[in-house]
């Protein structure tokens, strides 16, 4: 089975990002950079995938700037098989749209056979990327390249008659999907837990093959500028919370007080 998985390279968690009052309005300096923790959990599926087989190749693509190979070698180091990175300008300012856009054209021109069947089997991403919570890239990904998707899943398991069943959580319960494939999914918390790389991991990934291609397929300004179909057009920090009021005394104390303050100070009663 030949598995596709999209990541992303973004701030890690621990950082502290600062506003900036230029495009792409983060200041990035001093941050440090990892994987996409939910696009972890889809690297990691993908191996377990190829693993339980015996069989397929495992190819992770991003887009981003020279800097973003960081993040493809690290995927390499834990199992895959080899790299895609569509060289572009920092991910900061682009729309969901440009970058399914982006992937959908490297997949194409790179998992395609000419204008034939697709020579992949699965689609495999995170369920959004922690900088900037759109969810939206798989699931567009997916339509721009025609095929079924689920998105948020929790268990993925693969028949051999080219069927996969998936569960996602839902309010109150499970849902399990029977979908044909080639499909896209997009991974969340629990599907499984990423392993580390180990040190012959990261050895062997140094000979993996690595694929550098342009971003085409978009003009500039339709991916970075005035033509994007979504623009940041500030960013700004959450306002500090205030001091939370503590009220004492028994219960009816405490109750009388709530309530004058609700209506007096907050005034919402």
């Amino acid at each position: 089975m030949n598995i596709v998985v999209c990541i992303k390279q973004v701030p890690s968690t621990e950082a502290a990002p600062r506003p900036s009052p230029k495009p792409p309005f983060i200041d990035t300096t001093g941050l440090s950079w990892v994987i996409n923790p939910f696009d972890e959990y889809a690297i990691e599926e993908a191996i377990r995938i190829k693993e339980r087989q015996g069989k397929g190749e495992v190819t992770v693509i991003t887009l981003g700037p020279e800097s973003a190979r960081e993040a493809l070698m690290g995927a390499l180091a834990m199992g895959a098989d080899r790299a895609i990175h569509i060289i572009g300008e920092t991910p900061l300012g682009i729309d969901s749209y440009a970058t399914a856009y982006l992937l959908c054209q490297a997949i194409k021109g790179r998992l395609f056979a000419g204008s034939g069947p697709a020579t992949f089997d699965l689609i495999l991403c995170g369920k959004e990327a922690v900088d900037d919570q759109n969810g939206a890239v798989g699931t567009q990904l997916a339509e721009l390249l025609d095929i079924p998707h689920v998105a948020v899943i929790t268990k993925l398991s693969v028949d051999a008659d080219g069927k996969a069943v998936v569960h996602r959580q839902i309010e109150g319960g499970t849902e399990v999907l029977e979908c044909p494939l080639p499909a896209l999914f997009t991974c969340q918390k629990g599907l499984n837990e990423p392993r580390y790389p180990s040190l012959p991991g990261i050895m062997k990934a140094k000979k993996k093959p690595y694929e550098v291609v342009p971003a085409t397929g978009l003009a500039p300004q339709e991916v970075w500028g005035p033509g994007a179909r979504v623009s940041v057009k500030e960013v700004s920090l959450l306002p500090t919370r205030k001091v939370g009021k503590k009220l004492q005394g028994g219960v009816a104390e405490m109750v009388e007080d709530l309530v004058k303050f609700l209506r007096e100070e907050a005034k919402v009663i």
